[in-house]
């Protein structure tokens, strides 16, 4: 680890790619922070954070995917502190399948299997090899670590893992995997962080509520149920992705409306959720703005806060009580209405909310009185990757995985 300058997180999504640099040390101080937005689209943007001169900076930029992303980041890298600087780059994996429950380092195998699996999340896991790839061709003795979305819930019972149709797929590693690990992890850590390690050990609900939206009980600080199942199209009503639908739709919408498997995948991914039921906006800020003279956006909301309240109640049940509700993600962290409605009429569960501190967006926005305490956390996905990194190659692990 004394040879380590830097470590490079990049976490790949459907049309977006988040950057991190991170100096090397106990506290991963953050060097340089930035995301190209809206790629493939006319208006993509790079925008980023460079720490040491304290500047931020936005500019339109033409990138058709993710791997034209990274001769733009290699500038910007060379620019800011020299290519040299970066020692290790860490990956955002979405999908590990029922091989990886850990971090591991990038080799041939781990691409191989990665291809493998790739239909298991085909909007993400070809874009996450390429650009494996492409940093592989650039910094070729850079060792790369692969740190996987679904690795947190490796600990799931297998009462939740199973879902029910024939059991010959599950010989082909169809199950229950669950998302968001990455943001879990970091919460579970920093929750032990600020409220010790008896809260952390406790019945935690995390809800992580963002474009993409999943909650997950955790106790003993392990993953126990979460909402998302073999897709991240499962679950929680989101931007716009359905959550959880009657699977008797296909064949209905194949029937009534000769819609195809590409269109039904498209439409439960893009064209649903919030911007579906609202046919306004995927972004709840704009349907709360215009709710009060709008039916559909206040439907599209309504929906969005009594699909979580539920979610919230069956893992209470799964837990068997709940000790902590963790509020993340862009939508949990910063909208106090959203927290509000969800948690309204939940006081039977013990929770109660201050709400002059939930408009505060405060650490802690429950009451003095309630038996739950309700956290606010902000999530840091990128600060997870390079911890990971830190873990795996300070404990000179080899690729930790499971025979399937």
């Amino acid at each position: 680890m004394t040879t380590m300058h830097s470590i490079l997180a990049i976490n790949s999504g459907s049309s977006s790619l988040r950057f991190a640099l991170f100096k090397v040390g106990e506290s991963l101080p953050p060097i340089l922070i930035g995301k190209f937005d809206r790629i493939g689209f006319p208006d993509a943007k790079l925008s980023f954070t460079d720490f040491l001169v304290k500047k931020s900076d936005e500019r339109t930029i033409d990138v058709s995917n993710h791997v034209a992303c990274v001769p733009l980041l290699v500038e910007l890298l060379e620019k800011k502190t020299g290519v040299d600087s970066v020692s290790t780059i860490g990956h955002r994996v979405v999908h590990g399948g029922p091989r990886y429950r850990d971090a591991v380092r990038v080799d041939g195998a781990v691409l191989e299997e990665l291809r493998r699996i790739s239909p298991f999340a085909p909007n993400h896991l070809p874009d996450a090899i390429a650009l494996m790839e492409v940093f592989t061709a650039k910094f070729p003795q850079v060792p790369q670590i692969a740190c996987f979305d679904t690795a947190f819930h490796s600990t799931l019972p297998r009462v939740a893992k199973l879902l029910p149709i024939p059991r010959r797929y599950e010989a082909k590693g169809v199950q229950r995997y669950g998302f968001h690990g990455l943001s879990c992890s970091f919460l579970m850590q920093e929750l032990e962080r600020v409220a010790g390690a008896k809260a952390a050990a406790g019945r935690v609900i995390l809800a992580h509520l963002g474009n993409g939206a999943s909650m997950t009980a955790v106790r003993d600080g392990q993953s126990m149920d979460t909402s998302m199942g073999f897709t991240p199209a499962a679950g929680l009503v989101m931007s716009t992705r359905s959550g959880d639908l009657d699977p008797g739709l296909v064949a209905f919408l194949e029937r009534s409306e000769q819609m195809t498997e590409t269109q039904f995948d498209r439409m439960i991914h893009h064209e649903s959720g919030l911007l579906g039921v609202s046919e306004i906006s995927s972004d709840v800020r704009d349907l709360l703005a215009c709710e009060a003279a709008d039916v559909p956006a206040a439907e599209a909301v309504a929906l969005f806060c009594y699909q979580a309240k539920k979610w919230v109640g069956a893992f209470a049940a799964a837990l068997g009580g709940l000790d902590t509700l963790v509020f993340a993600g862009g939508i949990g962290e910063n909208i106090p209405s959203i927290r509000a409605r969800i948690c309204e009429g939940l006081g039977f569960l013990g929770i109660e909310l201050n709400e002059p501190i939930n408009r505060e967006n405060a650490p802690v926005i429950s009451a003095q009185n309630s038996r739950v305490a309700v956290r606010i956390i902000r999530t840091d996905e990128e600060l997870m990757i390079a911890r990971s990194v830190s873990r795996v190659l300070g404990q000179g692990a080899v690729n930790k995985s499971v025979e399937v």
